[in-house]
C-alpha cells in the first residue's frame, strides 16, 4: 500500500520557539558543561528536517565523539588549556545558535490593506436588504 506524498512548503517546516524554550535549551547546554549540546540540535533537525539542521547536529555530535575521549586522556595536574578553550567555544557557539539562528521568527498574520474590501464573515442577509428573510 502506498501513501500519497504531500509536498511540504516552507511554512510547514518552520519551528518557532519563545524565549522561555530557547533559554531552557541554553540552560541544558550550560548545565551539562557542553556534553549535551547535541540534544537541542537533534530536536530541531527531527522537527524541521532541513539539511542544514542535520549538519549542525552532526557537527555537535562529532564534537561529542571527540571531546569525551579527550577528557578521559587529559593528564592529572594543571589540565589542558586547549580542552578548556574548546569547551568554552562550543558553549558560546551553541548559545548563540540557539538564541538567534536555530529557531524561526514568528511571522505575523497578514493584515488587509486599508480600504481593501473585507471578505464576508458569515452574514446571513443579502447586501443592501435591511430586513432578513
Amino acid at each position: 500500500m502506498t501513501m500519497p506524498t504531500v509536498p511540504t512548503t516552507r511554512a510547514e517546516r518552520q519551528l518557532t520557539a519563545g524565549w522561555f524554550q530557547r533559554l531552557a535549551w541554553v540552560l541544558l547546554v550550560w548545565v551539562s558543561l557542553g556534553f549535551l549540546v547535541w540534544v537541542p540540535f537533534l530536536y530541531v533537525a527531527v522537527r524541521r528536517g532541513l539539511s542544514s539542521d542535520w549538519v549542525a547536529f552532526g557537527s555537535f555530535a562529532l564534537y561529542e565523539c571527540l571531546i569525551l575521549p579527550w577528557a578521559v586522556m587529559t593528564p592529572d595536574g594543571d589540565g589542558d588549556a586547549f580542552f578548556g578553550i574548546a569547551i568554552l567555544v562550543t558553549l558560546l557557539t551553541g548559545t548563540v545558535l540557539l538564541l538567534s539562528a536555530v529557531f524561526d521568527k514568528k511571522i505575523p498574520a497578514a493584515q488587509p490593506a486599508y480600504g481593501a474590501p473585507m471578505a464576508p464573515q458569515g452574514q446571513p442577509y443579502q447586501q443592501g436588504y435591511p430586513y432578513g428573510r
